[in-house]
């Protein structure tokens, strides 16, 4: 089941994890699909939010390992599906990609994220 994606589409206190670093960069690829939302023509747009996903996802994959996260083979295998599945969207991005990037932030931070909550 799909949790409600929040509109306007920004981070709140509800996605909070806990670790500064990874709320940090949570509320950073919120914004960076808003951006998107707002300039769906722009390739600068698109790849700045491709290039930030790449990075949080390197970022939390490394606390993952460092703590030896038993879980991470699987999140890693779910960050490079999802990242595979975003660098081939079309600029300008459909609304049905942006949907889908909206819907799987949100549902990746409150069941896939949340899961670590304390491990890390």
């Amino acid at each position: 089941m799909l949790l409600p994606v929040p509109e306007p589409y920004c981070w709140d206190v509800t996605f909070m994890t806990f670790y500064d670093q990874i709320d940090l960069e949570h509320k950073g690829l919120f914004q960076a699909i808003f951006n998107v939302v707002a300039n769906p023509e722009s390739e600068i747009q698109m790849k700045a939010l491709q290039e930030l996903m790449k990075i949080h996802f390197i970022n939390e994959q490394i606390m993952m390992q460092l703590a030896d996260y038993a879980e991470t083979g699987n999140h890693i295998k779910i960050h490079d599906d999802f990242l595979g599945k975003l660098n081939k969207m079309p600029c300008p991005i459909t609304n049905a990609d942006v949907d889908y990037c909206k819907s799987w932030l949100v549902n990746h931070i409150k069941t896939i994220d949340f899961r670590y909550k304390g491990k890390l």
